[in-house]
């Protein structure tokens, strides 16, 4: 559904739910002044035509174990193996994201491991064995924030 079709309510529910995936219907209803099953066609509608793709639990990664998180870029050799090394790397439970790139990196991934320790041996036992011309490491000592994108863009 591309972004014109969405009306203003369509918008402050995505806004309400950006900030709580758990907000009960009712209280969204509330908040827009409309009726609950209302709020629940809307949102089946989101979900049905993929502007909602879903919900997940955000997890503090030290709360865990997980101590370091990196971003490694990769250099392929071989470009026609990207499809492959991206199967690859979705084996890997530490990666949790992958991105391919325009710029200096045909790949961007982001990994937690629990410490440098344990990053070291991820990339010495499962990334190097991909076949890349090379990486780049990046560790972050700290996330300062992390939101959703504006559910409108009105916000110009």
């Amino acid at each position: 559904m591309a972004n014109s079709q969405l009306d203003s309510l369509d918008n402050k529910i995505l806004e309400m739910l950006s900030l709580n995936a758990r907000k009960p219907y009712l209280e969204i209803a509330r908040e827009c002044g409309v009726s609950g099953a209302a709020i629940h066609q809307r949102i089946q509608k989101l979900q049905a035509t993929g502007v909602i793709k879903g919900y997940e639990t955000l997890i503090e990664p030290t709360s865990v174990g997980f101590d370091t998180c990196a971003y490694i870029g990769f250099f392929l050799n071989d470009t026609s193996k990207f499809d492959e090394i991206v199967a690859k790397l979705k084996e890997i439970p530490e990666v949790v994201e992958c991105h391919l790139t325009t710029g200096k990196y045909d790949l961007l991934i982001k990994l937690f491991a629990k410490n440098n320790n344990h990053l070291l041996k991820i990339i010495q036992s499962k990334i190097q064995t991909l076949g890349l011309a090379r990486t780049e490491t990046l560790i972050s000592f700290k996330e300062e924030f992390r939101r959703q994108i504006p559910a409108s863009s009105n916000n110009d």
